[in-house]
């Protein structure tokens, strides 16, 4: 699962924010003493220098710090995280205060007087502030982090919970056991063989979904061997309305994918198009570069639009993306829908 909580956030500015003032203040006041508060002119001046020197060696804290969040983001990484960062940032603060002692001296500062007693102590308070400055920020940062993965968790169980009702929907689907009984009926008049046969399958696709919720993944040969069986069941009944053409790749059999993803999405063309013999519904299932899956049909949509809220692609969009494989790419035009999902290898 990516989480992407790798860069400053908004709280991370507004504390920055937030500390700015003090640092100015306490830099200031190592640098002049008393007469930064008792002289307007020493107050404002300085002011205005040290804001735009500190400033953006401040900000610029958040390269290192963004760094290692990318390298070491997750939540047991917070000590070294926060230990690397601390170190880098005391070596820049203490060279960005160096540099303000120095620098004030070069241009001869009204009042100012170079005091290496003085930097040294701004440098100890400065890293006192450093280590403070991190807790916070990594403190903010690591509780996001464990609010975001409590959310995806969440996520997760709600997907789980959404897959195994539209896997239990379908065992107990009413419209499919008719129909399925319905050819059933008739091939038992008609030829015992094929109804026999028929019977092998069906038994074999309720076998499959209800052992699919057992496991997140699958290989894509048991769900392509499940949709031999469930593609059995619609050539029973469409007869030469219904062609699926399947072309998989060397080496792609062992890769898996979330279970039912191949039945959802032959469901779908067959549920919203026409299927005649001469109109044959044609779906073909093929590996392509890259190591994904296209499940693709020609488009003929029934003169009665069929209600659909979407809930089958989505549900398969949503898996996918919290296990951190990106989301499908679909392709709709007026002939052609296709979608393309990523397989996963172990």
């Amino acid at each position: 699962m990516g989480l992407k909580l790798n860069r400053y956030t908004n709280k991370d500015t507004w504390i920055a924010l937030g500390i700015l003032p003090g640092y100015y203040f306490f830099l200031n006041y190592m640098l002049f003493g008393k007469l930064y508060i008792q002289r307007l002119d020493i107050f404002v001046g300085a002011s205005i220098i040290t804001t735009l020197i500190w400033t953006p060696a401040f900000f610029l804290h958040a390269v290192p710090a963004v760094y290692l969040r990318k390298r070491f983001p997750k939540v047991r990484q917070t000590w070294m995280r926060m230990v690397m960062a601390l170190f880098i940032h005391i070596l820049m603060s203490s060279s960005a205060i160096i540099f303000l002692f120095y620098f004030y001296d070069w241009i001869h500062f009204p009042h100012y007087v170079f005091d290496s007693n003085q930097l040294f102590w701004a440098i100890v308070f400065g890293t006192i502030g450093n280590v403070i400055a991190n807790i916070v920020h990594e403190s903010v940062y690591t509780f996001e982090k464990w609010s975001q993965t409590i959310s995806e968790t969440e996520k997760l169980k709600k997907a789980n919970l959404q897959s195994q009702l539209d896997s239990l929907k379908q065992q107990v689907n009413p419209h499919f056991l008719f129909n399925s009984l319905n050819t059933l009926s008739s091939l038992i008049d008609e030829d015992t063989e094929k109804a026999e046969l028929f019977i092998e399958e069906l038994s074999s696709v309720y076998r499959y979904l209800l052992q699919t919720n057992e496991n997140a993944l699958t290989s894509l040969r048991d769900e392509l061997t499940f949709i031999e069986s469930y593609f059995h069941l619609l050539k029973t009944r469409y007869g030469n309305g219904i062609d699926l053409d399947v072309r998989i790749g060397d080496g792609f059999q062992d890769a898996q994918l979330p279970p039912l993803t191949l039945q959802m999405l032959v469901e779908n063309a067959v549920k919203h198009n026409i299927i005649l013999a001469d109109q044959p519904l044609q779906i073909r299932i093929e590996t392509i570069d890259g190591g994904r899956l296209t499940v693709s049909n020609n488009v003929q949509l029934k003169n009665l639009r069929v209600a659909s809220n979407g809930v089958g692609l989505a549900n398969i969009a949503t898996k996918y993306q919290l296990l951190g494989q990106g989301g499908l790419e679909i392709l709709n035009t007026d002939t052609r829908f296709c979608v393309t999902l990523p397989l996963m290898t172990n």
